[in-house]
């Protein structure tokens, strides 16, 4: 049986669609995005549900013709999103209502269930600990658990990675027991969240604007190296920090004096309060470089 053709996504362009190069950075842009992702219950089926939505937002608001709202069928054109997908998501946008994905993520339900169904607790709430097979604990079983919100998936599969996780662990028993403690966010977890969306979407923004040729461009600019040893990348760090902090601090104090300037002298004038933004950040980051390339054609490494 012949193999399958890798479809154009991964064989990193599609016939008349986006450059390689392109595609190679949205591969490299997307895959922490995934790892955090993947590190916190959130499927391909959710996501793929959440970028529906997405899609179809900024193909109705940022791809109009003439300043006019497109059609269904336009939006599906310029989305790839079905046009009775259009429409229904349309609707929601038009109701400000909160779009979000229709698939909960797998370890979430389960959660969900363990913690929400009676039969599932103790006396005093906590989650039961569960037998690990039906055969041995017949619905008070970890595999039941799991067939009864997915029964695509094997038991043994979610408990692995569970365990990996530290979302459960055994006990003297050998039941599977809950961490009631694992799908509750960590201390400052929503803030981090919250700086995650606002920097990430700000850095995101300018660079897509410098690469659609907006004008005028925004600056965004970084200084890499690759041939450095821990000790000169963690000295380097420590610059950076101490620099960067006092250039932040300086930046701050100007963005407040301007802010309070420009109020009040919108409010001498009769105008309404400002509401220009801006976002000025930076960051450090450091790994082992790439290693490379394995010899090909008989050739032996260097």
């Amino acid at each position: 049986m012949p193999e399958r053709e890798p479809s154009p996504a991964l064989r990193g362009a599609a016939p008349g669609g986006p450059s390689p190069a392109l595609v190679r950075a949205l591969r490299k842009l997307l895959r922490p995005l995934v790892r955090l992702m993947l590190a916190h219950g959130v499927t391909y089926t959710y996501l793929a549900d959440l970028l529906k939505g997405l899609f179809v937002e900024v193909a109705e608001q940022d791809f109009r013709l003439d300043d006019k709202p497109p059609t269904d069928s336009r939006v599906s054109l310029v989305s790839g999103v079905h046009r009775k997908d259009v429409a229904r998501l349309r609707g929601l946008l038009a109701s400000a209502e909160a779009i979000e994905p229709s698939v909960v993520p797998r370890g979430a339900q389960l959660v969900a269930h363990w913690m929400g169904h009676p039969k599932y607790l103790l006396e005093d709430g906590g989650p039961r600990p569960l037998a690990r097979l039906a055969s041995e604990g017949g619905e008070l079983s970890f595999e039941a658990l799991v067939a009864s919100v997915n029964s695509d998936i094997r038991s043994r599969v979610v408990l692995d990675e569970w365990l990996s996780l530290g979302v459960v662990h055994l006990d003297e028993a050998g039941r599977v027991c809950l961490n009631t403690a694992a799908f509750v966010p960590s201390r400052g977890a929503d803030e981090k969240a919250f700086y995650l969306g606002h920097n990430l979407h700000d850095h995101a923004a300018a660079a897509v604007h410098n690469l659609l040729a907006g004008q005028p461009p925004f600056m965004e600019r970084s200084v890499h190296y690759s041939g450095l040893a821990p000790a000169s990348v963690e000295r380097l760090n420590k610059m950076s920090e101490q620099m960067g902090m006092k250039v932040l601090l300086a930046l701050n104090k100007a963005a407040m004096d301007a802010e309070a300037q420009d109020q009040a002298d919108a409010g001498r004038d009769g105008l309404p309060p400002p509401e220009q933004r801006f976002t000025f950040g930076m960051y450090f980051y450091s790994e082992r470089s790439a290693a490379p390339p394995p010899p090909t054609d008989g050739q032996e490494a260097p």
